[in-house]
């Protein structure tokens, strides 16, 4: 068994802050869309426009945060970014009780709340990097992974449940407080924070919007793992309503059995997050990389093959088992990899354009394959998605790369 390691009080309220933050959000998960046919009786198409609009729009108006980001002190970005997402939440109850809430204001919180989550999550990178000493980075963002995989086994039943006690608004006010308590358990972190040095123009330039991409492209280790990344979370993701569509209507499961189809084998993340540790301390850092990176893909086409009644929810499990746990596996050996092949003074750059990608891409995937489903069918829609991916690791390194090496600081003259 593998010891808990201690990581000291600084990394504890870092740590709490994303815990109490992820499980509001997995507490709210899907309330916008329940308010917008609930309470606004919006159709599909608005219904999609809302779930596209904060993945795409959101990333766009990130482009500039990363650069703004990597230059500022990053707990107080942090802190920033969590009142914004409160104040954006707390919006939807405020405008709902006084009877002033519309489709155009939950499109317009989505973007806030998108475009905050990508600037918090780029200065969540460089604040952990900053905290945690390079040999125990591993175990931080596995602890991450757990509290992730955690929250999603438990929000949604405990959402849904609230939601149907109370309604979709209340959820939403609810991760609205998490983003309150987020930014207090970050304040309470405590210690100096030195600002960031910055070399060249004091001011924000336009060739600073692409200098994460540039960064990432140039880089032998990052660059594989980037598009390997964006294609098989795009892929995957693209394929997430189909499969509701699928199970929902031709399939005649019930709600209730598709949302145990998804909750059981989240298990399987706090597996493979506990399980990452141990695998890289055995076999190395590269093999594990891509041998979960290699495993993850090999699942997604067998949901093509899902059938109705007990047989077809057993399989939809064994599936979504068998993904969750690689990925689980892979997530926080690529995070760690990733800071350790970042510079200090990159960090907030390169995660920003990772993740403005990574939600631009799936935002654009989606509507593709909802675009192909419509041409053939949602099962033939998945079965192509799940033999592209198997593509992916074609993608992963080669070779195992050395940590990027810190510059030494300049000797001071005698």
């Amino acid at each position: 068994m593998v010891s808990r390691q201690p990581l000291g009080r600084q990394f504890g309220w870092l740590w709490a802050a994303y815990a109490v933050s992820t499980f509001g959000t997995w507490l709210a998960f899907d309330s916008f869309p329940l308010i917008a046919i609930l309470v606004l009786h919006a159709g599909t198409t608005q219904v999609s426009v809302l779930a596209a609009a904060g993945l795409a729009v959101g990333a766009v108006v990130a482009v500039p945060l990363g650069p703004w980001v990597e230059f500022r002190r990053k707990r107080p970005v942090m802190a920033g970014m969590d009142l914004i997402r409160f104040a954006a939440l707390m919006s939807v109850p405020a405008a709902f009780a006084l009877g002033w809430l519309s489709f155009a204001q939950l499109v317009v919180v989505s973007v806030v709340v998108g475009a905050a989550d990508i600037a918090f999550t780029s200065a969540t990178g460089a604040c952990l990097k900053a905290l945690v000493r390079p040999e125990d980075l591993l175990v931080a963002n596995g602890r991450f992974e757990s509290t992730t995989w955690t929250a999603t086994v438990l929000g949604p039943p405990l959402g849904g449940a609230a939601i149907g006690m109370f309604g979709p608004v209340l959820t939403v006010a609810a991760n609205a407080v998490s983003y309150l308590l987020s930014a207090l358990g970050i304040r309470a972190i405590g210690g100096t924070e030195p600002p960031p040095a910055r070399s060249g123009a004091p001011r924000l330039r336009a060739g600073d919007l692409l200098d994460g991409w540039r960064y990432i492209l140039a880089n032998s280790a990052l660059r594989p793992l980037f598009f390997h990344a964006i294609l098989v979370n795009g892929l995957i993701m693209a394929s997430a309503p189909l499969l509701a569509v699928l199970m929902l209507g031709p399939l005649g499961f019930a709600p209730w059995q598709y949302g145990l189809a998804f909750a059981v084998p989240c298990a399987g993340g706090l597996l493979g997050a506990r399980l990452a540790r141990p695998l890289v301390a055995r076999f190395g850092q590269h093999t594990v990389l891509r041998a979960a990176g290699t495993l993850r893909v090999c699942w997604p086409l067998g949901l093509a093959f899902i059938g109705p009644g007990a047989g077809g929810l057993a399989l939809v499990m064994a599936v979504e088992f068998g993904l969750i746990t690689c990925s689980a596996v892979f997530s926080p050996v690529l995070a760690t990899h990733r800071l350790e092949q970042t510079g200090t003074d990159r960090v907030a750059r390169t995660l920003s354009a990772w993740s403005v990608s990574g939600k631009a891409a799936i935002a654009a995937l989606t509507a593709l394959w909802g675009l192909l489903a419509g041409l053939t069918t949602p099962r033939t829609a998945i079965a192509i998605a799940g033999l592209l991916i198997l593509a992916a690791p074609l993608l992963l390194p080669r070779r195992a790369n050395t940590p990027h090496t810190e510059p030494e600081p300049a000797a001071s003259p005698v």
